[in-house]
C-alpha cells in the first residue's frame, strides 16, 4: 500500500493514466480556490482526473491507504469555498466524467455523470421537448456534479425547486472505495432513509457522486415576462406579498435593488425600465403557462405590482422583451465585477421579509461603507447581496467581511437561512453551528464519522469533525 508520496502519486497513476496527474505547482495551483475571494484555501497535493466510477473509486482507495484527504471539485463556479483546496490533499477534478448516459422520454428522466455541463443537459433534452429545472445563474459552465453537491437552486425555483427536488437517484463512492447506489428510477419510492438528499447538498463531504438519475419535466411554453419599478423597497416586497397571498405561481420572480440598477446600466450602457430616476427596485416576473393563460397569470402580478403602489409596471408577449428583461437580471454579477472585488451572499428569509432584509443591507452599507447590492429570488425570498470593495485594501476587505457575516445575522435575525443554494463551505462554519444548534452539529458530526471516520472527505468545508 502506498506509504510515501511517491508510492501515492504512483497510485494515482496507475488509476487515472499519468496524463490524468498533475503536481506541478503552477497547474495545480489553478484548481486551488473556487469563485468566493474570501474563502481559505490550500495549496493541493496534487490534481486528478478520473475518467470513470472505478477510477475514482481507485482514487480514493489509494488516498485512504496513504492517508491523504480529497477534495471534490467541478467547474469552480460555487461561491462558498466548498471546492477549495486543502493543504496537502488531492484535488479529484470531476469535469472528464462529462456524458448524458441516458435520456428516457417514457419515464421523464435523465442519467448523466457529474461533469456534464448544466446547460449542455438543458440544450440535449430540449429537442425532445423536456426541461431540466435548475438553472443557477452559471448554468452556462457550471457542472451537474457541484450543482449536486451545494443543492444549487436558480432563477426557476420559486415554481420548480431546487437541485434535490430534480434528483431520483445517486451513483456515490464511499470514503471505503464502496460504491453506494442510492433512489430509484420510479416517481415513488420510500424504502429506507431518504440516502439520495442526505448525499446532495453535503458538499462531498461523504462521498463522491459519479452518476445522477435526474427527473425531467415537459418544455415550458414560451414565456410572458412583466416588469414593475418601485419607488421604495417596501413597495416591491409588498407586491410580492400579494402576489404569494394572491396564490400566484409564476415559473420567476426576480428582485433587483438600486444598487444592481445603476451596475447593469453602468456596464450595459442601456437603461432597464426606461429613463429617468432610478427606481428603488424592480420586480421581473414570468409565466411559462404559454398563450392566454400566460398572459392572465402576468397581468394578475402586474395587478399586484400596481396594488402595491408600483410607479411603472410593463406585460410583453414579445420573447426578445423578455429575454432583454432577464438579461439585465444575469447581468448583476459581471457588472459589479467592473465595480471592484465582489463577494456574494446567500441568505434566504420569509418572503414577507424580503424588504427588511434589503433595507438591512442598506443600513449595513452605510456602517461599513461597502457597497452592497441586493439581487435575488423574490418567488422564493432567496436574496444575493453583494459586497464590492477594492480588494488591494486591507482595511476594505475586513470591512467587507463584516459586512458578509452581518448579512448573514441579519437574515437568521428575520426567521432565515444562512444559505439557500450556495451551501456552507469554508465561509459559514460558525454560522451554521449558531442556526442548527449544538444538537444540529453533533447530528451532522455522527454521520459523517459513519460515512468518513477517518475525515477522508473535504475536511474543512461545512463544518470540522471537533
Amino acid at each position: 500500500m502506498p506509504a510515501s508520496r511517491t508510492d501515492l502519486f504512483a497510485a494515482l497513476a496507475d488509476a487515472v493514466g499519468p496524463e490524468f496527474v498533475a503536481t506541478d505547482p503552477d497547474v495545480t495551483a489553478a484548481y486551488a480556490k473556487d469563485m468566493m475571494p474570501l474563502a481559505p484555501a490550500g495549496t493541493p497535493l496534487a490534481v486528478v482526473k478520473p475518467g470513470s466510477t472505478a477510477e475514482v473509486a481507485a482514487v480514493v482507495t489509494a488516498c485512504a491507504a496513504a492517508g491523504v484527504p480529497i477534495v471534490p471539485r467541478g467547474a469552480g463556479s460555487g461561491l462558498s469555498g466548498a471546492a477549495n483546496a486543502v493543504d496537502g490533499a488531492v484535488t479529484v477534478v470531476m469535469t472528464r466524467l462529462d456524458r448524458i448516459l441516458e435520456i428516457d422520454r417514457g419515464n421523464r428522466l435523465a442519467v448523466v455523470q457529474p461533469g456534464v455541463v448544466n446547460k449542455d443537459l438543458r440544450a440535449a433534452v430540449e429537442p425532445l421537448g423536456l426541461f431540466y429545472a435548475p438553472d443557477p445563474s452559471s448554468y452556462d459552465w457550471c457542472t451537474l456534479g457541484g450543482n449536486l453537491s451545494t443543492n444549487a437552486g436558480g432563477l426557476c425555483c420559486v415554481k420548480y425547486g431546487v437541485t434535490t427536488d430534480a434528483v431520483l437517484g445517486l451513483e456515490v463512492v464511499l470514503a471505503s472505495g464502496e460504491v453506494l447506489r442510492t433512489g430509484r428510477r420510479t416517481v415513488k419510492g420510500v424504502a429506507g432513509y431518504d440516502l439520495t438528499k442526505l448525499i446532495v447538498g453535503s458538499e462531498g463531504t461523504l462521498g463522491i457522486i459519479t452518476e445522477a438519475t435526474l427527473s425531467l419535466r415537459p418544455l415550458p411554453q414560451a414565456p410572458v415576462t412583466m416588469v414593475a419599478a418601485f419607488g421604495s423597497i417596501t413597495a416591491a416586497g409588498d407586491a410580492v406579498s400579494r402576489a404569494i397571498a394572491d396564490g400566484l405561481v409564476p415559473s420567476l420572480l426576480e428582485i433587483m435593488d438600486a444598487a444592481s440598477i445603476r451596475a447593469v446600466e453602468a456596464h450595459t450602457g442601456a437603461s432597464v425600465v426606461g429613463d429617468g430616476e432610478t427606481p428603488a427596485a424592480i420586480l421581473i416576473g414570468q409565466s411559462d403557462l404559454g398563450g392566454g393563460p400566460a398572459l392572465a397569470e402576468m397581468e394578475r402580478l402586474e395587478a399586484c405590482c400596481e396594488a402595491a403602489g408600483a410607479e411603472f409596471c410593463y406585460v410583453t408577449t414579445d420573447l426578445a422583451e423578455g429575454r432583454m428583461l432577464l438579461q439585465a437580471r444575469r447581468d448583476v454579477l459581471p457588472s459589479l465585477e467592473e465595480l471592484g472585488t465582489w463577494m456574494t451572499d446567500d441568505v434566504c428569509v420569509p418572503r414577507s421579509a424580503i424588504a427588511a432584509l434589503i433595507s438591512g443591507c442598506a443600513e449595513i452599507s452605510r456602517d461599513t461603507g461597502i457597497l452592497i447590492a441586493v439581487v435575488g429570488h423574490a418567488g422564493d425570498g432567496n436574496m444575493h447581496p453583494t459586497m464590492v470593495y477594492d480588494g488591494s485594501d486591507a482595511g476594505a476587505l475586513l470591512r467587507a467581511r463584516e459586512a458578509y457575516d452581518r448579512v448573514l445575522d441579519a437574515g437568521r435575525a428575520l426567521g432565515g437561512t444562512i444559505t439557500g443554494e450556495h451551501g456552507v463551505g469554508r465561509m459559514k462554519q460558525a454560522h451554521l453551528a449558531k442556526e442548527i444548534g449544538p444538537v444540529g452539529l453533533a447530528a451532522h458530526r455522527a454521520i459523517k464519522r459513519a460515512l468518513d471516520p477517518d475525515g477522508l472527505f473535504n475536511p474543512g468545508s461545512m463544518f470540522s469533525l471537533q
